[in-house]
């Protein structure tokens, strides 16, 4: 989950945070239990290979296992999204890491696919109501002239723990006994300590609305739809990558490279996620008019390096390609959260935000059904093809539609 759309959020909801709420030990607490929440939503990913020997479940079912938790993170925000505005912090930062200790014991007790929707369904909810509640807390508990920014720190444990998950899930399959219990058991310790960690921490904000359910608008102002439409399609392009890649690496690691152990398919999602996180710091250096078309570049090279790796079965060139398109989707994230907040009008934020927000998640989920399906009609490395092609195609359209922009512009 990109975390500057929490940042966004809180930096709405709590204007210019006064002085800081909370030390070291509080801050920690907040942190950890951020990381150790979104950790849970990509840990499955080194693991579907065995659930699909256990269960007896074909790649298909995988995708839509995967995607299943990207409706859970939408249907939460929308519906929770302002929870920690009314409520308080450090309820709902419970609430969060308690839904991620119950996804881990309910993978950990799972005995079919059932159990694994449910799991991931939870999964998606509890990182719906970390990311904003976390990201204003850290807002709170810094202050304004701390060293260290709260959006870095964010950033930090919200790509952080989706990185690490799947590398940590796929270390403890290879070389812990039981490796479809192992790891769950070891996340939720994991967890648990989080729930306490945020008990002990106390609350950050002094201001609560009281609870008033109801839906989160969606919404795009006319001043900057053109721009949102572009940045949200190459957004939109890597994160359908990333949702590919968290979904059917470990199929393609096992069948094509013919590699038994997890820990690789853990490395290659975790270089995606992590250069996401570094793509968003990136776009900060960047000029607005270059950022989006240099994304889009990224994402076509990322499209090539995954398409040549699928056909040749080149590990090297997953690699490379994850990396290109975590890179390319960070800057895109980045651009497309500064047009929202710099060019869009102040009463139309929120909606505005959540919009970029659901056309992202739905990107991530339906592509990797799609890709699910292929994978049935022609095989993985046709699939890897084919798909690799649409995402190009979807980048480069962009990229023309921005050059014929500038020349209009000019």
């Amino acid at each position: 989950m990109p975390v500057e759309i929490a940042t966004v959020r809180a930096a709405q909801r709590t204007g210019s945070p006064g002085r800081p709420h909370g030390g070291g030990p509080a801050l920690f607490g907040v942190v950890f239990a951020f990381w150790i929440t979104m950790a849970g939503t990509t840990a499955p990913t080194a693991l579907y290979p065995l659930y699909g020997e256990e269960f007896g479940f074909a790649p298909f079912t995988v995708t839509v296992v995967f995607a299943v938790y990207a409706l859970g993170v939408i249907l939460g925000l929308l519906v929770f999204g302002r929870l920690s505005d009314q409520v308080g912090r450090r309820p709902v930062l419970v609430a969060a890491t308690l839904l991620s200790a119950a996804a881990a014991a309910v993978f950990l007790l799972a005995h079919g696919l059932p159990a694994l929707f449910a799991a991931r369904v939870v999964s998606g909810f509890s990182a719906a109501l970390v990311t904003g509640a976390a990201t204003a807390s850290l807002t709170e508990r810094l202050g304004p002239h701390s060293r260290v920014g709260p959006a870095t720190l964010a950033l930090f444990a919200n790509m952080g723990g989706l990185a690490c998950g799947t590398l940590l899930a796929g270390v403890l399959a290879d070389l812990a006994p039981s490796p479809l219990r192992t790891p769950w058991i070891v996340l939720l310790a994991l967890a648990s300590v989080a729930v306490l960690a945020v008990l002990l921490a106390g609350e950050s904000s002094p201001h609560r609305s009281g609870f008033s359910p109801r839906f989160q608008p969606l919404g795009v102002p006319a001043e900057i739809r053109s721009d949102f439409l572009r940045s949200s399609m190459a957004a939109g392009a890597g994160f359908a990558v990333l949702g590919v890649l968290t979904a059917v690496t470990g199929l393609f690691v096992g069948t094509v490279l013919h590699e038994p152990g997890h820990t690789l398919t853990g490395l290659v999602v975790f270089a995606a996620f992590a250069c996401t996180a570094l793509g968003q710091l990136l776009v900060r250096a960047l000029r607005p008019a270059v950022a989006l078309p240099v994304a889009c570049a990224g994402l076509i090279t990322a499209a090539g390096l995954i398409g040549t790796a699928m056909a040749t079965g080149s590990l090297a060139l997953l690699f490379a390609g994850s990396a290109a398109d975590g890179l390319a989707t960070g800057i895109a994230i980045g651009h497309g959260l500064g047009t929202i907040t710099t060019r869009g009008a102040p009463r139309h934020r929120g909606a505005s935000v959540s919009t970029f927000f659901a056309v992202l998640y739905s990107m991530l989920a339906v592509p990797a059904i799609g890709v699910g399906v292929l994978i049935r009609v022609t095989g993985l490395r046709p699939a890897g093809g084919i798909f690799s092609a649409a995402v190009a195609a979807l980048a480069l359209g962009v990229l023309l539609s921005l050059v014929r922009t500038g020349r209009r512009t000019a």
